[in-house]
C-alpha cells in the first residue's frame, strides 16, 4: 500500500514549506517561481515544483475578472533585430535621457546615458551597439522621432533625394534595414518600452541619484545582472547571454567573433 498522506521523495517538508510560501505570496507563474526558488533550493526541477504546487492545490493562479485579450505571437526572426527607443530621467544634477536598445531574439539589452536627444547622439548610439554586438545586426525599428529619421513632411519632394541623414547612412554601411513604427501607435515598439520601464523600476523610481556618474554607475551593474544572469520566460529559463551563445552554436555565420569570450569575471 502507498503512503496515505501524498509526499514529495525529492522535498523536504521544510522546502515545501518556502514553496507554497513564496506562491502564495508572490502569486508568481510557475517558470518565474522555478527561477527565483533555485537559488534557495538548488535540487529542485520544474515537474518536482509542479507537483509540489498540485498536492497544496496552488498550481492554478487565480483567474482575473475580466476578458482576456486574444495573444498574438511576435514573428520570429534571426538573432539581429534590434528595437530602439529614448525615455527621460533625472538625477541631482538634472535631466538625462537614456538610450535603449534590445534584441528581439536574444533579449540583449544595450542602453547609454546622454544629456541630449538629438540626431548625433542617435549616431553615436548606433555605432556604439553595433560595436557592442558580437553577432551583425540587420534590422533596426525606431519611432519617427527627429533623431532618427525626417519628419513625414519631408521624406518626399524634390529637396528628399538630397537631404543626408547620418543615421541611414550609418544603417546602409552595416547592411542594416530600418525601420519606422506606425506614426501614432508607439505599441509596435513595444519590447523596447517594456525594458525602458525596468531599467526605471531598477534604478530611479527606486534610488535617488546625486549625481550623473552615479546613475551610469548603477546602469552598468544592472544591465551586467540582466544580460548575464537573469533568467527569462520568454527565453525558457535562459539568460541573453545563454541565447545569444545559442544562437552562435546554431549559426555562426551571423556573429563577428564568439559571444563566449563575453562572460563576466575578475579581469572584466
Amino acid at each position: 500500500m502507498g503512503p496515505k498522506t501524498p509526499r514529495s521523495t525529492v522535498l523536504t517538508t521544510e522546502e515545501e514549506a518556502i514553496i507554497v510560501a513564496f506562491r502564495r505570496h508572490t502569486l508568481l507563474p510557475l517558470d518565474d517561481c522555478l527561477y527565483a526558488l533555485q537559488a534557495t533550493i538548488p535540487h529542485l526541477t520544474r515537474s518536482s515544483l509542479h507537483r509540489c504546487l498540485q498536492r497544496h492545490g496552488i498550481s492554478r493562479l487565480p483567474e482575473v475578472g475580466g476578458d482576456k485579450p486574444g495573444k498574438q505571437a511576435f514573428k520570429a526572426y534571426p538573432i539581429g533585430f534590434f528595437h530602439i527607443d529614448i525615455a527621460e530621467v533625472r538625477t541631482g544634477e538634472g535631466k538625462l535621457y537614456l538610450w535603449v536598445a534590445i534584441d528581439r531574439t536574444s533579449k540583449y539589452a544595450f542602453a547609454q546615458l546622454h544629456e541630449r536627444a538629438d540626431r548625433p547622439v542617435a549616431c553615436a548610439f548606433l555605432e556604439a551597439l553595433i560595436e557592442a554586438c558580437p553577432y551583425r545586426l540587420h534590422i533596426i525599428l525606431t519611432d519617427n522621432g527627429i533623431q532618427f529619421a525626417e519628419l513625414p513632411k519631408n521624406r518626399r519632394g524634390p529637396t528628399a533625394l538630397y537631404r543626408v541623414n547620418r543615421f541611414d547612412q550609418i544603417c546602409r554601411a552595416h547592411d542594416i534595414e530600418h525601420r519606422l513604427t506606425k506614426p501614432n501607435h508607439p505599441w509596435t515598439n513595444g519590447q523596447v518600452e517594456r525594458m525602458n520601464r525596468t531599467l526605471k523600476e531598477a534604478t530611479v523610481k527606486r534610488y535617488h541619484y546625486d549625481s550623473h556618474d552615479q546613475l551610469r554607475d548603477h546602469l552598468a551593474a544592472f544591465l551586467d545582472a540582466y544580460n548575464f544572469a537573469r533568467r527569462l520566460k520568454t527565453l525558457r529559463g535562459l539568460t541573453p547571454y545563454e541565447a545569444t551563445c545559442r544562437a552562435w552554436a546554431d549559426d555562426p555565420s551571423r556573429f563577428r567573433y564568439d559571444p563566449t569570450h563575453l562572460t563576466s569575471g575578475l579581469n572584466t
